[in-house]
């Protein structure tokens, strides 16, 4: 093939077609000269095809700097990838995969906010935000005649808060010092006997430690009716904690037992369990990489948008929500009625979805890792360019992901011997769906298994349908639309519940009366 300068001397495109050239003043072929135009329009076509060229070599070269990083620093406990990883993420995946490696990165938000595009989009919300402030104050205007924000629905919400944070702090004490004192029994070098009755009581002592962050929430919850909000914290905290405890056990575990009759083998120390309790992660580590300072503007930063996406949810949820649903359940069911419901719910779950994400799993965890210099910063990945249900399951919640992959996944091929890798996966959708309904369930205070069967069942029919082998935009675009449904089907039919449940009380508390759907009968 002829070098592409002679063809760029010669004129032609950067795949060898003949440049057209306009004629006139200046211009003509006999100057032998481009205007500015066509050459800026055809420098413009090489840089493209020299990025396109690159682009692979370039993700090869990085990958492999990354490998010999990780084998320079290879995990604590766990051998090191034994086959570098080439162009294709398949392959990479069994070397790195098996164990959780932490590295220093930033959040891929804050990579995109320095592109100024992307910046816009983020300006667009803000607007957004601004619109519902100012309808607000035009409506308490027209029909009331005074200019007031009204928080109604967020000081409900957050009602009984500091009750809720007073049952965290014996959750967390427990959480604090039982795992850690249970590991201690279970590493003391002594006799047979005597180490097993440590055994026993670090037994008894979990135990214990799982009966009061399981049940101490639940009946607070139950016996002094907290609203949504404040329920939101104690079932949070709960099941953080419990992931937390069941990661520290099962990583320390291993190189506590061989420090019994390893004397250079040392136990975590209390300070390393200490400090993952409160690290954005679920996988422990006895160390983990660290940023050299804090940028305390950064962290106000975060927690001001956090704030800002609970009043963004809230004037949702009044605006959008509260209105459609509210009286519902005085009318007579229809199926017209219920798919203009879920119609018009779908753009008030979509935006609920991304306010969560980007309060949580961005501003949230964000804030916190740069208070504690906590350097690996991906808890979510480009989750909005999948084009398949298992990839938007592994990338929206990295955190969860990592733990899932590692104590249900990995740990259910073990059991079963490497080979029955659709139940692992099985059971990784069902932990997750049960978890996620029983969230919704103590949330709201009614059992509604809506979650539960997206989740399981349609969630899990899409996760093998939808797989990775499917690329393109039309695959995406049936992802977004999966989603605005999905969002659309759980605002609905919850908000219905949830009104038809104040409206049409039960005579007396039965176990039927408590699972079956009020909204399926309720028409006063």
């Amino acid at each position: 093939m002829e070098p592409k300068a002679a063809r760029l001397r010669r004129g032609e495109g950067p795949r060898g077609e003949q440049e057209e050239r306009p004629l006139g003043e200046g211009n003509t072929k006999k100057d032998g000269g481009m205007d500015l135009v066509q050459w800026t329009r055809h420098m413009e076509a090489v840089k493209t095809q020299l990025l396109e060229q690159a682009q692979g070599p370039l993700m090869e070269l990085l990958d492999r700097a990354l490998w010999e990083a990780v084998q320079s620093y290879p995990p604590q406990g766990g051998p090191v990838p034994s086959v570098p990883p080439d162009s294709s993420s398949k392959a990479r995946e069994p070397a790195l995969g098996k164990r959780k490696i932490f590295i220093i990165r930033k959040s891929l938000l804050d990579e995109l906010m320095e592109v100024q595009h992307f910046r816009t989009i983020y300006h667009m919300f803000i607007a957004g935000l601004c619109v519902f402030i100012i309808s607000t104050l035009a409506i308490d205007f027209i029909d009331e005649g005074r200019l007031m924000l009204e928080f109604d629905l967020l000081i409900f919400s957050f009602g009984q808060l500091p009750l809720a944070l007073m049952t965290w702090v014996p959750m967390f004490l427990s959480t604090l010092l039982v795992p850690y004192q249970a590991l201690r029994l279970w590493a003391w070098p002594r006799a047979g006997g005597a180490w097993m009755l440590g055994v026993a009581l670090g037994c008894v002592l979990l135990v214990a430690h799982t009966a009061v962050v399981c049940v101490l929430p639940v009946h607070v919850a139950l016996k002094y009716q907290l609203p949504p909000a404040s329920r939101s914290v104690l079932v949070f905290e709960q099941v953080r904690l419990l992931m937390k405890s069941y990661s520290f056990l099962r990583e320390a575990m291993p190189g506590t037992l061989c420090a019994r009759v390893d004397e250079g083998t040392q136990a975590p120390s209390f300070s390393s369990y200490l400090y993952f309790l409160f690290c954005p992660t679920l996988i422990y580590r006895k160390t983990y990489p660290r940023t050299p300072n804090v940028r305390w503007n950064y962290v106000a930063k975060n927690f001001a948008q956090a704030l800002g996406c609970v009043l963004y949810a809230c004037f949702i949820l009044s605006r959008l929500c509260v209105p459609v649903f509210a009286n519902m359940s005085r009318e007579p069911f229809s199926t017209r009625a219920l798919v203009l419901s879920i119609m018009h719910a779908t753009l008030p779950g979509i935006f609920m979805l991304l306010l969560i994400f980007f309060a949580f799993l961005h501003c949230w965890l964000n804030a916190f890792a740069e208070m504690l210099r906590f350097g690996d910063r991906m808890f979510y990945r480009d989750w909005w360019n999948s084009t398949s249900f298992s990839n938007y399951y592994r990338t929206w919640n990295v955190v969860v992901h990592d733990w899932l992959y590692s104590y249900v996944y990995q740990d259910g091929l073990w059991l079963l011997g490497g080979r029955a890798r659709g139940a692992a996966m099985l059971g990784v959708f069902l932990v997750s769906a049960v978890v996620h309904e029983y969230i919704f369930c103590f949330v709201l205070g009614f059992f509604y298994p809506v979650m539960l069967i997206l989740f399981f069942v349609i969630g899990g029919l899409m996760n093998f349908m939808m797989h990775d082998r499917h690329t393109g935009p039309a695959w995406n675009v049936l992802m977004w639309t999966m989603l605005f449904l999905g969002q659309g089907i759980q605002v609905s039919l919850y908000c219905q519940e949830w009104y038809a449940r104040r409206h049409c009380p039960l005579p007396q508390t039965t176990f039927w009366g408590l699972v079956t759907p009020r909204s399926w009968s309720c028409h006063t």
